[in-house]
């Protein structure tokens, strides 16, 4: 099976973001973002350009989820597609273009923090049985996987 890809934009927030509404009801995160570019120079060492700033939005659940999360000056990760748009200013059709993330992250090079992860439905179940199940089903042991037999067959190349 193929791997699915999909447009990818990496940068800094540079704008403090926004949660509004659609008309249909939908979140809508909205943020100004800045692209850092640099050049390679002939004796290998890299000199920073000026940044590039674009718009960037995200829908629904992603959206509130941005919000909660993106400040000002986050670096970030996403992974979406460009969307240009045309609009009528004084009289005139201004056109534009803005990356929709489907999904967004911090971007793991630039930013320190902390995972906390939620525990699943199906390990706390596993960890700590009802007490009904406790009394009324007798204990079956599980049955354990050894390191030689995986539970699915391997790749190799």
């Amino acid at each position: 099976m193929a791997i699915r890809t999909q447009e990818s934009f990496s940068g800094f927030i540079a704008s403090d973001p926004q949660l509004s509404y659609t008309t249909r009801g939908e979140a809508r995160f909205y943020a100004r973002v800045g692209q850092e570019h640099y050049r390679k120079e002939p004796d290998g060492t890299f000199t920073e350009l000026d940044p590039t700033f674009h718009d960037l939005v995200a829908y629904r659940a992603t959206a509130e989820r941005a919000q909660e999360r993106f400040a000002k000056g986050d670096s970030f990760v996403a992974e979406g597609y460009t969307h240009p748009y045309e609009y009528e200013r004084d009289g005139e059709t201004v056109q534009g273009e803005e990356f929709v993330a489907k999904k967004v992250g911090h971007d793991l090079a630039r930013t320190s923090y902390e995972v906390t992860r939620a525990r699943s439905q199906r390990s706390v179940e596993q960890e700590a049985p009802s007490q009904s199940a406790r009394l009324d089903a007798p204990q079956q042991p599980q049955p354990r996987r050894s390191a030689a037999a995986p539970a699915a067959p391997a790749l190799g190349m």
